[in-house]
């Protein structure tokens, strides 16, 4: 909810893990400013926690990035209780927020990262999610045996291709006689989700195709304006984690758009689920990203805001079934060779051995 969060922490147990949660402050209207303030309000509140967790004497305390500002605590943490350190940078906040014009460039640009930089320097275990973020984490000073590669993962028995997709339409009240073309995941600035609404006006003469946008984010309430006199678009709020195979599986194809300056900067987390529900991905991607390279041979990349090839690119998949089924049995095959959740976690418990 948008507004001064109330200031307090709550504690309860997750199959016998023991979580804090610590308070933060969400703006009611984003800005640079106000977005650096959000984060920094939980690297504040959380800096207590961390104290009192790190004066347990864990074998090695780890911290996920976002945020940035959790830093700081952390390494003064473990100096304090001689505690090993991990940082896992699950994407690059401080270069997105740049390069997005979330935050100006000039000389803050240099500062901060400066001050990123020699923080992640710090850690005795750096990791990242794909080789291209890992070689950014070396750009950084980060030294190569430091470094990691530890991907997002996918439970491939939780998400699986389902055969009954009509009937899945029908659950989400979507039409179940239209080639449906869908997006789930967060509805904000940095997905560039404007080209879904782009295709889905220049294909409106295609009766037999349909767009659904799932989810939730800052900029739903832009984008639903900006595609109100649109028939072939729906909006679906966000679901629970029980049915999002369902979900998956509702699609005859999964768009992922994502803007050109974040390229190699953040790995959409919702990719793992896409290619293990064994359906054909359309994504915006420079052919060098790390993200055209998954998508060979398993979907169709496309030249970022670009609309027309968007368009095109659903209106080929549409109009090719044979196609449409191979990528989706290699996208398959891919999440359970190098994306299995059980293969992932084991070479990281082994790593976290090691350190």
């Amino acid at each position: 909810m948008a507004g001064y969060s109330a200031w307090s922490y709550r504690s309860e147990s997750i199959d016998g893990i023991q979580i804090v949660r610590c308070p933060l402050w969400v703006p009611k209207r984003v800005t640079g400013l106000k977005r650096i303030l959000h984060l920094a309000s939980f690297g504040l509140s959380s800096f207590p926690s961390i104290l009192r967790k790190a004066a347990k004497r864990p074998h090695v305390l780890m911290v996920i990035q976002p945020t940035m500002f959790c830093l700081p605590a952390a390494l003064l943490a473990a100096k304090l209780f001689g505690i090993k350190t991990w940082l896992h940078v699950q994407d690059f906040e401080v270069d997105a927020a740049f390069e997005l014009g979330i935050l100006r460039a000039g000389w803050l640009k240099k500062t901060i990262l400066a001050i990123e930089a020699f923080l992640m320097r710090r850690f005795d275990r750096v990791s990242s999610i794909t080789p291209r973020m890992v070689e950014r984490l070396w750009e950084k000073g980060v030294p190569h045996d430091r470094s990691r590669l530890f991907p997002n993962w996918v439970d491939c028995n939780e998400i699986f291709p389902m055969a009954n997709r009509d009937e899945l339409k029908d659950k989400f009240k979507l039409p179940n006689d239209k080639f449906l073309a869908s997006y789930s995941g967060n509805i904000g600035e940095k997905q560039g989700l404007e080209i879904i609404i782009d295709a889905a006006r220049q294909l409106k003469h295609r009766k037999d195709l349909h767009f659904a946008l799932c989810g939730d984010g800052a900029a739903i309430e832009r984008l639903k304006d900006y595609a109100a006199d649109l028939e072939n678009i729906s909006w679906l709020e966000v679901q629970p984690m029980e049915r999002l195979n369902e979900l998956l599986n509702a699609a005859d194809l999964h768009l992922l758009p994502q803007r050109a300056d974040v390229a190699d900067l953040v790995m959409p987390s919702k990719l793992t689920g896409m290619l293990a529900s064994g359906r054909p991905i359309l994504a915006t991607a420079f052919p060098e990203t790390q993200l055209a390279e998954v998508l060979k041979d398993r979907g169709i990349v496309v030249t970022p805001e670009k609309s027309a090839e968007f368009a095109e690119a659903i209106e080929t998949i549409l109009d090719n079934h044979e196609s449409r089924e191979r990528f989706g049995l290699r996208a398959r095959q891919f999440a359970e060779d190098c994306l299995d959740k059980k293969k992932i976690i084991s070479n990281f418990v082994e790593d976290l051995d090691t350190l």
